[in-house]
C-alpha cells in the first residue's frame, strides 16, 4: 500500500464521519518541510470554520496513526475552482471543462497538456489539446487541475 492509499484509508473515513467528502489527499516530502494537503468538499460548500474543525480531528487520528515519520504541516482547504482532480470518477465528472494536466513520464513526447477534458476511457483521461486528442493512463498523472472559467 503506497503512503497515499495508507492516508487515504485512515482520513477519508474521518471525514466522511463528519458530513464532507473527501475530495483528495496530497502528500509532498520535502525532508523536514513536508506537507500533507486534505481537500473536503460538501454541498453546501466549505468555510473556514469546517477546515478548523477538520483539522483538529484529523490531527488528533494522526496523533494516534502516526503514518508519516518526521515533521509536515497539515492542511485542509476546499478544492476551490481551480480544483486538483483525483479520481476518474472526478474526471468524468468534469467533462467538458478546460483542464492542465502534467505527466510523471511523456505521453507522445510530452508531460504537460492543457486543453479540453473529454471524459474518461477505462483508467485512461482523454484530453483534447487542439484538434489532438490523447489518452493520458490515470497512473501516470502527476496533477490535474480544472481552470476556472470567469465569464
Amino acid at each position: 500500500m503506497s503512503k497515499l492509499q495508507q492516508l487515504q484509508t485512515i482520513l477519508a473515513p474521518v471525514i466522511e464521519a463528519m458530513g464532507f467528502q473527501c475530495w483528495g489527499i496530497e502528500f509532498i516530502s520535502q525532508g523536514r518541510h513536508s506537507v500533507l494537503r486534505v481537500f473536503i468538499e460538501h454541498e453546501n460548500g466549505i468555510g473556514v470554520d469546517d477546515c478548523e474543525a477538520v483539522s483538529r480531528q484529523l490531527g488528533a487520528v494522526l496523533d494516534v496513526e502516526d503514518p508519516i515519520s518526521g515533521e509536515y504541516t497539515l492542511e485542509v482547504s476546499s478544492p476551490g475552482m481551480d480544483r486538483q482532480l483525483f479520481t476518474l470518477e472526478q474526471f468524468a465528472a468534469y467533462a467538458g471543462h478546460r483542464v492542465k494536466v502534467k505527466m510523471r513520464v511523456a505521453v507522445e513526447e510530452r508531460r504537460n497538456f492543457q486543453g479540453i477534458l473529454k471524459g474518461v476511457e477505462e483508467q485512461d483521461v482523454v484530453v483534447q489539446v487542439d484538434e489532438y486528442e490523447y489518452l493520458l493512463p490515470i497512473e501516470f498523472i502527476d496533477k490535474a487541475n480544472v481552470i476556472p472559467v470567469f465569464d
